[in-house]
């Protein structure tokens, strides 16, 4: 049950229970997340950011989902600024940063460093991603960015055909949405990747154990047909050696315009966690005019998906409005939403 005190280590921890109250929770702080309403639900409260990999999207995510919510946010950045470099191990770290914050927030290059850091901390633990492993807080703001997007056409996420497509041995956020997504019924995931990098068996076999049709292809004419959203994520070039083959496999896979219209249905969402790779150029941006997709739609969905969490773990979800007033600022006008 996501409550007060939880760590969020794995997205295979939620249930759709889970998903329905933190939608609700995330929709009635989106105008707090847009700078519309000034929310101070978790003034005096401390957020420690322990980002021990680069990152962009992720670690401001949650510094501004901490700060909307009236917090305090303390960042770290790169191991070489931590006393790790010292010698000191992850447990004795989380114990010392617990003494100083009210949650953590941890970024590591290691599978099961987010655990080892939850063990020794006495405050809640979020993963932001710890190495080829998992990455929970992205696919919830992809689940949540695609019962948006699917809602909007009169189509719900039960019975959709979901394509991911890219680096799905060593995409954390691929396992964390096939393991998130698989909790609702009757869905069909189509797997497209270069052979080299086809998903985990340990990670597709959660789908196939609860009853969804799980189809590997290594093409996109087949690998797209019928896709409700496609779901491309770049290939992780820090975590492997790329060869020739793999390179040409990856060129064959690349998601453009063109390739878009000729074999997926015209209402496909196209989703991706950023950032895309202009090397591999995996989500070609001739694409950007398209309706479809929903990149930078997810993005922004990724502030009001913390906000919800740290309300949540913290206590303060069901007394948020109490918090609530007008900004004493003036409103910035946004440009439209692409």
């Amino acid at each position: 049950m996501l409550d007060l005190g939880y760590d969020v280590l794995s997205a295979r921890q939620f249930d759709r229970d889970d998903l329905t109250r933190l939608t609700k929770v995330a929709e009635a702080l989106e105008p707090v997340a847009r700078g519309e309403v000034v929310c101070r639900a978790l003034e005096g409260a401390v957020m420690a950011n322990l980002f021990f990999e680069p990152s962009t999207r992720t670690r401001i995510s949650f510094g501004t989902a901490f700060s909307r919510l009236g917090g305090t946010v303390l960042d770290t950045s790169g191991l070489e600024t931590t006393a790790i470099v010292k010698g000191e191990s992850l447990y004795d770290t989380a114990r010392v940063v617990s003494g100083y914050a009210d949650v953590i927030v941890v970024r590591h290059p290691t599978p099961e460093a987010a655990r080892i850091i939850a063990g020794g901390a006495l405050v809640p633990v979020i993963n932001g991603g710890d190495g080829e492993a998992e990455h929970p807080t992205q696919a919830l703001t992809d689940f949540f960015t695609i019962s948006k997007e699917l809602k909007a056409s009169g189509r719900t996420i039960d019975g959709a055909t979901i394509v991911i497509l890219g680096d799905l041995r060593y995409g954390r956020t691929t396992h964390s949405l096939i393991a998130l997504m698989s909790v609702f019924e009757g869905l069909t995931f189509h797997l497209v990747s270069p052979e080299a990098l086809s998903m985990p068996d340990q990670y597709a076999d959660i789908a196939r154990n609860r009853g969804h049709q799980v189809k590997v292809f290594r093409t996109l004419d087949e690998g797209l047909a019928g896709a409700d959203v496609v779901y491309a994520t770049r290939y992780q070039s820090e975590r492997f050696q790329i060869d020739p083959q793999v390179r040409e496999a990856a060129e064959r896979l690349r998601l453009d315009a063109a390739s878009f219209r000729r074999h997926a249905p015209e209402h496909a969402v196209i989703l991706h966690p950023l950032p895309r790779d202009e090397v591999f150029g995996e989500l070609s941006t001739d694409l950007d005019g398209l309706p479809n997709l929903a990149i930078f739609r997810q993005t922004d969905n990724g502030v009001p998906v913390r906000m919800a969490l740290f309300a949540l773990i913290l206590g303060v979800a069901d007394t948020l409005t109490d918090h609530f007033r007008e900004p004493t600022w003036p409103l910035r006008r946004r440009r439209a939403n692409p």
